[in-house]
């Protein structure tokens, strides 16, 4: 199981990707009280950037968004990255719904939203 914080790191470097800007918001808040550096996109394409500026060992997807969804960017990250970057589908949407299924093939883990702070903070203190 691939977690989010690198062996003998305690820095964790995460970037959350979601277009609903108060989930982004608060998902980052509760990394960063957590004791993570947190970064946040509102879309796929700026979010392309940032990953590249800010080096996260983590990404938080969320998979239902305009433009650049989920799913093309976790197919752009994996071909740039391979699996240098732990990624973490966040979805409102169904299992069965093609794309978040496609999407749950790429990434090491996911959460339906509302997301178990708890849950996660675990996934994070594993490492």
């Amino acid at each position: 199981m691939t977690h989010l914080n690198p062996p003998g790191n305690d820095d964790t470097r995460v970037i959350v990707i979601d277009d609903d800007r108060d989930a982004a918001q608060t998902l980052a808040a509760a990394l960063t009280e957590n004791g993570c550096q947190v970064q946040s996109a509102e879309d796929g394409l700026s979010a392309l950037d940032l990953i590249e500026r800010f080096q996260p060992h983590c990404v938080l997807l969320d998979i239902q968004m305009p433009g650049l969804d989920g799913l093309t960017l976790a197919h752009r990250l994996r071909e740039r990255h391979c699996n240098d970057i732990v990624l973490v589908a966040i979805t409102g949407g169904s299992p069965a719904d093609k794309t978040v299924s496609a999407t749950f093939d790429l990434v090491d883990h996911w959460f339906t939203k509302p997301i178990d702070i708890r849950k996660l903070m675990q996934l994070v203190r594993a490492g």
